[in-house]
């Protein structure tokens, strides 16, 4: 068996140090007053003004940040539970199941895959103004509820991680093929729905532009706050790096919490292939 030798671990070393340091960098600006932003050589320890500029933050009336937090918050959980759960039905179906067109439906919605975010904003616009819904939160969810990749990589996911005998076994014993669905094929999925539900929150989370076309400044979205804290004539970095620091923690935590699951599903797609 072959050992690592110290050049690899003081690459992974360096790895690591740079993919902190942008964060570390990010609590010192949040920690400290704007006066010492620009200082040369920049200070590198936390300041005691972390406490302040948070207040600071939750009190600015232009940005909304606390009602730009729950808004982001509802749409991230709901848009990633329904985007998992369909995909994760969707990816069954195409993976287990033998119906007429199977083959061409995904390709149709590969299809779709290839089609660039941007060239749909101004149809989908339209459709929200028909519908009355700018500038309120389900603008920002009910278009995002499910994912062509999302049932994409499930049905691959399935594909492997499912084993036909298994499927066959649970219908001779009687299950419909939702109970098949929701008793066999969904705990096996659990790695690959973790990594899924982790890209769907992390996207959902950060969407910038969808929020600033169909949102306004009183109902936004936390990016769309974010925004909204360089918007004026005099630009608060340590204001703006504190609301960027409090918009990361649910991100950390989501990654935590689901952190082996995600690594496991990685794993064993990577052992597998």
């Amino acid at each position: 068996m072959r050992t690592s030798g110290p050049l690899v671990y003081l690459t992974l070393l360096a790895a690591i140090a740079l993919s902190v340091f942008p964060l570390y960098w990010l609590f010192v600006v949040a920690t400290r007053a704007n006066d010492v932003v620009g200082d040369w050589p920049p200070p590198l320890t936390p300041g005691g003004n972390l406490g302040e500029n948070v207040t600071r933050l939750f009190a600015a009336e232009d940005a909304n940040f606390l009602l730009g937090m729950v808004n982001s918050a509802i749409a991230s959980v709901t848009v990633t539970v329904s985007v998992v759960f369909f995909s994760s039905l969707a990816g069954f179906a195409f993976a287990k199941l033998r119906f007429r067109g199977r083959n061409a439906l995904l390709l149709v919605i590969l299809a779709t895959m290839m089609i660039p975010v941007q060239m749909g904003i101004i149809p989908l616009y339209m459709i929200m103004v028909e519908l009355g819904w700018q500038n309120r939160l389900q603008a920002v969810v009910v278009p995002f509820l499910v994912s062509a990749f999302g049932v994409f990589l499930m049905r691959q996911y399935a594909e492997r991680a499912v084993p036909d005998e298994l499927v066959e076994a649970a219908r001779v014993d009687g299950c419909s093929t939702f109970g098949i669905f929701w008793k066999v094929v969904l705990p096996a999925l659990r790695p690959g729905a973790a990594v899924l539900g982790l890209f769907t929150f992390m996207g959902t989370w950060n969407e910038f532009l969808w929020p600033l076309a169909v949102l306004e400044a009183d109902n936004p979205t936390v990016q769309f706050s974010l925004s909204q804290l360089s918007s004026t004539y005099y630009t608060d970095y340590t204001l703006m790096f504190s609301g960027t620091l409090i918009a990361t923690l649910p991100l950390l935590f989501v990654f935590i919490a689901f952190g082996r699951q995600i690594i496991g599903g990685i794993m064993e797609g990577a052992v597998k292939a």
